[in-house]
């Protein structure tokens, strides 16, 4: 195996993917309240968001430290391909990053890229398996990397969320957004700009906003048949369902994968957020 493909737990991968030897999560802690949750595939989502709903506080969570990245760069792999959640949003990345520097400093020179996806969830995945397609497809280190960077800076998120207390409380909205969609159930349609959230518009109940994503998803896309659809889901996957055929009316891509969310993701999307990445 000349690549392994690390990624923090906010990205999601299929169900079977943790048994490729090829692919490697670093979980982060989540802690909410007294409760503390490993983001690994021993996660319990159902007993997260009753703890969550459940505590007045907003959970909280800690990035992997640079000593857990390090040692997951101690492989055979020729070339290391490493994925994180936003900069923006968490120090997985600058972990990360301090990370390979510990193991060149300890072990000498070894090909690692650290990449920050200015992504979550479902987009650290799409970039996770491009990477791999590529390094399957016998591209040199460099190559990959230059391709990755292109990628990302080409790919669009998007996500509405049912509920948006924990973005509240984390300081990623204003409390005057959060509780006038509160209050008048208007829900935000939301996306990444260089690792940022941003609104990209509102609706009036989560269906009419699903639909406006769908349709600002489709406006937005260049050559989506050229690109797979990914969507995860917070416990909704008749939600996420939805969604597919809504954009899949519009138009046509290479491929879709829908995935469930796990810990960190779940954190941020609660119960019934779909997040899509294109």
């Amino acid at each position: 195996m000349n690549y392994k493909i690390i990624a923090d737990s906010c990205c999601e991968f299929p169900k079977g993917y943790e048994k490729d030897p090829a692919y490697a999560r670093i979980p982060l802690r989540l802690e909410v309240g007294p409760d503390v949750f490993i983001d690994d595939e021993g996660f319990d989502q159902k007993l997260f968001l009753e703890k969550v709903a459940a505590w007045p506080e907003s959970p909280k969570s800690s990035c992997p430290s640079p000593e857990t990245f390090k040692q997951a760069y101690q492989t055979d792999a020729e070339n290391v391909f490493v994925f994180t959640l936003s900069s923006k949003l968490s120090g997985s990345y600058n972990s990360a990053e301090l990370g390979k520097k510990m193991y060149h400093d300890e072990y000498g020179e070894k090909n690692i890229f650290v990449c920050d996806s200015e992504s979550a969830s479902c987009g650290e995945t799409q970039l996770a398996f491009k990477a791999a397609e590529w390094s399957k497809q016998g591209l040199a280190f460099e190559e990959i990397c230059r391709r990755l960077r292109d990628y990302r800076d080409k790919m669009k998120t998007y996500f509405v969320l049912d509920n948006l207390e924990t973005l509240r409380k984390n300081g990623r909205l204003t409390g005057i957004k959060a509780v006038v969609a509160t209050t008048l159930n208007i829900k935000p349609v939301m996306g990444s700009l260089k690792g940022e959230i941003i609104q990209l518009g509102q609706a009036i109940g989560s269906k009419k906003a699903l639909a406006k994503m769908a349709e600002t998803i489709a406006n937005e896309a260049v050559q989506p048949q050229e690109r797979t659809l990914m969507i995860t889901h917070c416990n909704c996957k008749e939600r996420a369902e939805k969604v597919k055929e809504m954009i899949l009316d519009k138009i046509k891509v290479k491929d879709v994968v829908i995935m469930d969310t796990q810990g960190v993701s779940s954190m941020y999307a609660n119960d019934g957020g779909v997040i899509v990445t294109l």
